[in-house]
């Protein structure tokens, strides 16, 4: 069964964590519906870096315990190398997916930048994306609920100690590049 799968990055001093969730087609709705009875009126995306803790620390029990399943990329980073390092995880990524038999994957946007990604993702994919059965896009975050969970999980589980506790429940994988 095909999946789909929600990117999006934190960093913290010396380490980038790149987060993907991956979430079946049959629980896209219901989680995109859990998610957005988390906004505070007036609120139009969650973004866990503007939160505050006590309202981070209700998001983070909440996001724990969704349908979802989310890998952790993490490597070291300088701010010299932080596009290299998101690149490098973002490869890696792309070829898990690709042998989950990913359908959809979705990126947080970040506007000018996205050319690397796109260059990563089409050398991930050996140059021929079509082939592969993977469409991909990036978006706002304010445009998918979905994006949600991988910013707080990466924001938390890069928080270490019960941060990184609150959202384990979905960590399937954390892998070390």
């Amino acid at each position: 069964m095909s999946v789909h799968a929600f990117i999006d990055e934190s960093a913290r001093d010396s380490r980038y964590f790149l987060c993907v969730a991956v979430l079946d087609p049959a629980s896209l709705a219901p989680t995109r519906k859990q998610l957005a009875a988390l906004l505070l009126p007036g609120q139009r995306e969650l973004h866990f870096k503007k939160e505050k803790p006590p309202r981070r620390r209700l998001l983070a029990d909440r996001i724990g315990g969704l349908a979802a399943s989310t890998l952790v990329y993490v490597t070291s980073r300088t701010r010299k190398t932080e596009e290299q390092d998101r690149q490098r995880c973002l490869s890696e990524a792309v070829r898990d997916l690709v042998s989950m038999q990913a359908h959809r994957v979705v990126i947080d946007s970040r506007e000018e930048q996205d050319r690397h990604d796109q260059a990563t993702i089409y050398r991930a994919l050996g140059g021929r994306p079509s082939g592969t059965g993977v469409i991909y896009e990036h978006l706002d975050s304010t445009a998918t609920p979905l994006l949600w969970i991988p910013d707080a999980v990466a924001w938390c589980y890069g928080a270490g100690a019960d941060w990184r506790r609150r959202v384990m429940p979905v960590v399937d994988k954390v892998i070390n590049l």
